[in-house]
């Protein structure tokens, strides 16, 4: 069975880059039919943030993205958390000893520091001169019964017999080792692994068969490999994905902000959108001419903005179809994605209630003073209505109060945007409103769908003729008079989710704020 694992460190709070790295795992597995890990690399006390497991748990909840085992989810694999699994990393770092592809070093850190200083003078490659290599069995075994403080390198002396270096992304690699640090360390003076060591061990005794991460660890595949073949072990097949940017073309990293997970939670984004973003970040690549593409729609792969759910990313991916460049993230497709998500999502009664609620909560900040009023109004259903008239005017869910604010609170006749407005009507024609508010109780006492709205439009249009006003003049003093703002739904939209009470009393206190200035 195709098994993979998402295994990120509890550092800080989930990032866009990790959460792609999760989601195409979770794509890759269930595109084949397996399942994923998720595994927590906290191997490095020191940079432990506390909190940040259950950040990154929630992070993959809210997004859906839905791992088989892990932390909260026991399995054959477990323990999940590779702090309790040190006796494991210990027992192969032994072996490595025995079968002498590794070593101990007894060099103080500042003595590895003035090492790598004197041999860069030299013009060396080297970041270390081997010296502790060289020792003896009883120097080793001496130095240990005193006490001295030791870590575990690996000899490239040794390097075993192997294949060369593939990955599924990039093909066939060039010998990269001379990148590799001298006689890289695998235990820590601490007992604890390095990343090297652990994840090797991991993917191995957890049954790993496929390992998707970041392109960083690209250089570091000719030395994981060879530790596989040094411990006469099968490694999983390789996937490095490229790194994504930000817009400016540097590196995203979590220690610049703004690209957490969460906060795009707390910003109003869609989980689909975000997935649907990071997913195409660099798919569609053809890299052999004389290969297929795998068919989408009418095309031949998804471009940077087609709209997909999770499920139609699932039936879709195609990991070779990946892109060899980084990948700059453009916050206008995530903006165009978001728009037509929401407008998706709508059609869910189980959405549009999530939807509700948020939007409730985005009132009561905003209008803290007026919310009560608003508060009888705001069911699912009503927001329901507001979201269908602003279908195609909003890009995230966070817009609707600030759009429309006068769907939540009574109109404010006292902003820029209303005095504008009615500097534009005269005031004997705005009076002439009181003959369209005893017409309009025959076409808005009742509930209207969106087909009839447009029967809204006509009695409207008929109403203005029996004032005989003119009809910018008459439209202008109808959206002042129920919105106070100049754009917006349009006319019959706006009366059509207000309803025939809110609609009339609009009319009557609009008229009456008006001419009480004359």
């Amino acid at each position: 069975m195709v098994l993979l694992r998402f295994a990120p460190s509890p550092t800080g709070a989930l990032h866009l880059g990790g959460l792609r790295t999760a989601l195409y795992n979770h794509l890759y597995a269930k595109k084949h039919g397996g399942k994923w890990i998720l595994r927590i690399e906290d191997t490095d006390p020191t940079r432990y943030v506390t909190g940040a497991v259950d950040g990154i748990r929630a992070a993959l909840e809210w997004s859906g993205l839905e791992y088989d085992y892990g932390p909260g989810r026991d399995g054959p694999h477990g323990p999940y958390y590779q702090s309790e699994r040190l006796d494991l990393y210990r027992t192969y770092a032994h072996k490595l000893l025995e079968s002498d592809h590794a070593y101990r070093c007894f060099c103080s850190p500042d003595k590895l520091a003035s090492t790598r200083e004197r041999l860069a003078r030299t013009g060396s490659n080297a970041t270390y001169d081997k010296e502790c290599l060289h020792l003896t069995e009883e120097e080793v075994a001496r130095r240990i019964r005193a006490g001295e403080s030791s870590i575990v390198r690996f000899n490239d002396d040794r390097l075993p017999e192997r294949e060369v270096a593939t990955d599924l992304v990039f093909g066939a690699l060039r010998d990269a080792h001379a990148s590799l640090p001298t006689d890289p360390v695998l235990l820590k003076s601490d007992l604890f692994p390095t990343y090297h060591l652990a994840s090797i061990v991991d993917d191995h005794e957890m049954g790993i068969t496929h390992v998707l991460r970041g392109e960083e660890w690209l250089p570091s595949l000719p030395l994981h490999l060879d530790l596989y073949a040094s411990l006469s072990l099968k490694p999983p097949q390789f996937a490095h994905l490229p790194i994504l940017l930000n817009p400016d073309g540097t590196k995203m990293s979590k220690r610049k902000g703004n690209v957490s997970v969460l906060d795009f939670t707390r910003r109003g984004w869609e989980s689909e959108a975000l997935l649907n973003w990071l997913a195409l970040a660099g798919w569609g690549a053809q890299h052999d001419p004389n290969k297929k593409p795998a068919p989408f729609g009418d095309s031949q792969a998804p471009d940077s903005t087609a709209v997909m759910t999770l499920p139609e990313l699932v039936h879709h991916f195609d990991l070779s179809a990946l892109t060899h460049r980084r990948n700059i993230l453009d916050p206008a497709k995530l903006e165009y994605l978001n728009k037509h998500h929401l407008m998706r999502s709508w059609k869910d009664d189980e959405a549009t209630a999530h939807h509700a609620r948020r939007i409730r909560e985005l009132v009561k900040s905003e209008f803290p003073s007026r919310y009560l009023d608003f508060y009888q109004y705001a069911t699912p259903d009503y927001i329901a209505k507001v979201i269908r008239v602003l279908q195609g005017r909003i890009i995230n869910v966070f817009d609707v109060p600030s759009l429309t604010p006068f769907f939540f609170v009574d109109p404010d006749y006292s902003s820029p945007d209303a005095k504008s407005m009615i500097r534009s009507v005269p005031s004997d024609d705005y009076c002439e409103l009181y003959i369209c508010r005893s017409s309009t109780i025959r076409f808005v006492d009742q509930d209207f769908t969106d087909d009839d709205i447009s029967l809204v439009a006509t009695v409207i249009h008929d109403v203005c003729k029996v004032t005989g006003l003119k009809q910018k003049t008459f439209m202008t003093a109808l959206r002042h008079a129920l919105s106070a703002m100049k754009t917006g739904p349009s006319i019959p939209e706006i009366i059509s989710v207000l309803g025939p009470e809110r609609t009339i009393a609009r009319l009557k206190n609009a008229i009456s704020t008006v001419t009480s200035k004359i």
